[in-house]
């Protein structure tokens, strides 16, 4: 792909100009948003590669930001936010964000999280080579050309990352994958802070698939360790 056109949506200006600045440094284009206002029309008007995206905005949520963007677009979100209870991150994920940064982050991280994003990124516009069946599991259907997922004949209204841990552990049915083997998977790499976003993002898959909490029918817990994906009989 082209290089890729990155959306700041940031209202402290110092934290803004450190990202333009660190994106300039590294040769991405980019733009600037103060307010989600801005944010909206420019993701509407230029349609940007990336956003990132504070939920601290002057004029309205973050979320509602999120929330606003995915009624049209799927293009990749990280949330960049000072809110660091893992309430805050799944109503941003359950929303459709793609990634978590918490502040304060380091230059390196953003940039790490936004050289996988762009790399995923590339992959799905450029496989041609995608796996053209369709798993079932009970009531649980994955489309995989489709790139979608039904439960009891519902489309699930899944985030790009949810889809791809959903499928990941879909086609390793039985097997117990390991915090560190679905982290490299998803992210290409595995920090202390991917594992604490992956369990984020299995919360938020689990209450979609598993709507009775405390009592899994797809997804199993491996305390310590990883999860499988239970096959249902």
């Amino acid at each position: 792909m082209n290089k890729p056109v990155i959306l700041v949506v940031e209202d402290d200006a110092p934290v803004r100009n450190l990202m333009s600045t660190t994106l300039k440094t590294h040769e991405y284009k980019y733009l600037t948003a103060p307010t989600g206002q801005d944010a909206i029309m420019l993701a509407s008007s230029h349609n940007p590669d990336v956003v990132f995206l504070d939920l601290g905005l002057p004029d309205m949520d973050g979320i509602d930001v999120i929330r606003k963007i995915r009624s049209w677009s799927n293009m990749p979100i990280i949330v960049i936010s000072a809110r660091s209870e893992d309430e805050d991150k799944i109503n941003a994920l359950d929303a459709g964000a793609d990634d978590y940064l918490t502040k304060p982050f380091s230059v390196e991280e953003l940039l790490a999280r936004l050289r996988v994003t762009i790399r995923r990124l590339s992959m799905m516009n450029g496989d041609t080579s995608a796996d053209n069946s369709v798993y079932t599991n009970g009531d649980l259907k994955i489309d995989f050309p489709a790139r979608c997922a039904f439960l009891k004949g519902e489309e699930l209204k899944l985030t790009p990352i949810e889809f791809k841990l959903l499928c990941l552990l879909a086609k390793n049915t039985g097997k117990v994958l390991t915090h560190t083997y679905i982290t490299q998977n998803i992210w290409g790499r595995s920090w202390d802070n991917d594992i604490a976003s992956l369990r984020v993002f299995m919360v938020s898959l689990r209450k979609k698939l598993e709507p009775t909490p405390g009592s899994p029918e797809l997804i199993q817990t491996h305390v310590g360790i990883g999860y499988r994906m239970l096959k249902v009989e």
